[in-house]
């Protein structure tokens, strides 16, 4: 469980680092599964598998033509080692309490996998705005490196306190040394200061963050690969309520206005009531 400094530092920046969660063996076991699934060995297929630099939304970054960053999404449907890391019950009873709710579910996973040299950005967004079929904007994500994720190898990078500032995901840029900007800074609060800080990962450790929270991440130029696993979790009152399109979209099997729930969204968490003998 997170202590009561670690949920007032979520709360004052937006993101926080957790402990080292996975053993080695637990991480090369993630790692030969990531590799079966990219090189379409999996019986079982994820929802999205591809270089999400082709046709991104990031088009004020400037890359190259070899660069990319592999996006697989719900790898959990092609893997049941990948399942099991989603309900890890000690990450999901820390988003449970980040999210302050006593159930919850998997909206969706993402693999992103930057190589060696070659390895791409991702641009400066929120994520919430990104996922325009679901509200409230209350999720709450675990990054989990497979590989130690630095500076040198395309580490994330946060904004503290964006996460209170509301939707700017039109808004947002980067300078050519990959720092962010507000297109109209007018917009933010008086007291918002733009200021990201590196979010340093190692290997097995988990790192939560907020769906408003600014994130991205520059290019990979090292030798070193830099592969991770985010999943995305929904308290127990996300509804369904879609604007525009999304991935899930045609997973979902609940009506607008409807807590979003199914086969597609498990539940992973349920918070158990304290027997009242032990609460005198």
């Amino acid at each position: 469980m997170l202590s009561e400094a670690q949920l007032e530092e979520f709360e004052r920046n937006g993101f926080i680092k957790g402990d080292v969660i996975l053993s080695d063996e637990e991480v090369e076991t993630l790692r030969l599964e990531l590799d079966n699934v990219m090189e379409g060995k999996s019986v079982k297929k994820p929802v999205l598998s591809h270089n999400m630099l082709e046709g991104s939304l990031y088009d004020n970054m400037k890359m190259t033509v070899n660069e990319r960053v592999v996006q697989i999404v719900n790898i959990w449907m092609a893997s049941d080692a990948f399942f099991n890391h989603a309900a890890n019950q000690r990450i999901c009873e820390e988003i449970a309490q980040m999210s302050k709710t006593d159930t919850v579910r998997i909206w969706h996973d993402q693999v992103q996998y930057k190589p060696p040299v070659s390895g791409g950005p991702t641009g400066w967004h929120q994520d919430h705005p990104l996922w325009p079929i679901i509200q409230p904007a209350d999720l709450v994500s675990a990054w989990v490196a497979l590989d130690d994720a630095v500076i040198e190898n395309g580490c994330m990078w946060m904004v503290p306190g964006s996460h209170k500032w509301g939707n700017h995901q039109k808004y947002l840029a980067s300078t050519k040394d990959f720092m962010p900007y507000h297109r109209e800074p007018e917009l933010l609060p008086e007291d918002a200061v733009v200021n990201a800080v590196p979010f340093e990962i190692k290997k097995g450790q988990v790192g939560y963050h907020h769906c408003l929270t600014w994130h991205g991440s520059p290019h990979n130029r090292s030798e070193l690969k830099r592969r991770a696993i985010a999943v995305h979790y929904m308290p127990g009152h996300t509804r369904y309520e879609p604007s525009t399109n999304h991935p899930m979209h045609d997973y979902v099997t609940v009506k607008p206005g409807e807590i979003l729930s199914g086969d597609h969204f498990p539940v992973v968490y349920t918070k158990t009531a304290t027997p009242a003998s032990e609460t005198v």
